[in-house]
């Protein structure tokens, strides 16, 4: 039996194909979503608050070692060369602030 050389059945297996694959992808995009309501990935600084900032790293490790020694969990980032930032949770700031004001450089 001969094929119609005007028919177009050979495009249907790509085409649902290529709807396989376009809907796999919108699944696979929904699913590793990064769950912000803006649409941008939420940055792992936007999460902390400095709580001081110091002109030399020992210092801040020292403040980093009184914090934790009250319980309350810290990093230090240091963005340019003699600047050292403590930074902690915002639900720890109030007594972070408080440690850090007694703290004496």
């Amino acid at each position: 039996m001969p094929i119609d050389a005007g028919s177009l059945h050979f495009l249907v297996g790509p085409a649902i194909a290529l709807m396989v694959i376009g809907l796999l992808l919108l699944f696979l995009r929904w699913a590793f979503a990064s769950g912000s309501s803006s649409g941008k990935p939420v940055r792992r600084e936007e999460l902390l608050t400095p709580v001081a900032t110091l002109t030399r790293r020992e210092s801040a490790l020292a403040l980093r070692a009184v914090l934790s020694d009250a319980g309350i969990r810290s990093t230090i980032r240091e963005p340019a060369a003699h600047r050292a930032d403590v930074l902690v949770f915002p639900e720890d700031l109030a007594r972070a602030r408080a440690l850090a004001l007694s703290f004496g450089d």
